[in-house]
């Protein structure tokens, strides 16, 4: 199977910051095998660089941990506690992109290295560049508020990362999933270097 990169329109090389008010870093985990727990985390920054080529583009992002939210408040006081993400001793999960390739049907894939609880694994996001657009409230200078956009999903195991353990219900299902998938949906604001 080849693979080849389309052409992206607008496409714009520079620094972006990721926009939170904008963005979700979402999971989801299977529970008792017959349902998903979906879920997000609140707080979270990072900045995406787009290179002249986009082969040589790059990533780094962290989360806050303590941010979860499942909907559920009990729930998510549990998530937080040392069972599992332990987000009293570790606040933050980072990821820090190592490298760009070409994927299937025009789009990409983004490896890097996830850091979770202080274990790092590499990880490979498939990537999907949504646009690029300018900011239609800038009048002056639409680029001045460049928009980007992109989503990237990718499938982990929470044992690699001490996440959690095997623990069963009867009848021998997981309680939960030791797969969890992830979802960004990333709107960026291009930097000018502009003060603020």
């Amino acid at each position: 199977m080849t693979t080849e990169v389309v052409e992206i329109p607008g496409y714009v090389a520079g620094t972006w910051t990721i926009d939170p008010l904008h963005s979700t870093v979402g999971f989801t985990i299977r529970h008792l095998m017959v349902s998903k727990v979906r879920g997000r985390f609140g707080t979270f920054e990072g900045t995406v660089v787009t290179g002249a080529d986009p082969l040589q583009s790059r990533v780094t992002a962290t989360v806050d941990l303590g941010s979860i939210d499942t909907g559920n408040a009990q729930r998510d006081e549990h998530v937080r506690a040392a069972d599992f993400l332990d987000a009293e001793k570790y606040p933050s999960m980072t990821f820090r992109s190592t490298g760009v390739r070409a994927g299937a049907r025009g789009n990409f894939v983004l490896d890097g290295e996830l850091t979770l609880r202080e274990v790092a694994r590499q990880v490979s996001f498939d990537l999907v560049i949504e646009g690029f657009g300018p900011d239609p409230f800038r009048a002056d200078d639409p680029f001045k508020g460049a928009r980007a956009g992109f989503t990237a999903t990718t499938e982990i195991n929470r044992l690699d990362f001490g996440v959690g353990d095997s623990s069963t219900i009867p009848g021998g299902a997981l309680a939960l999933s030791e797969k969890v998938q992830i979802v960004l949906e990333i709107e960026a604001i291009l930097d000018t270097g502009d003060a603020a």
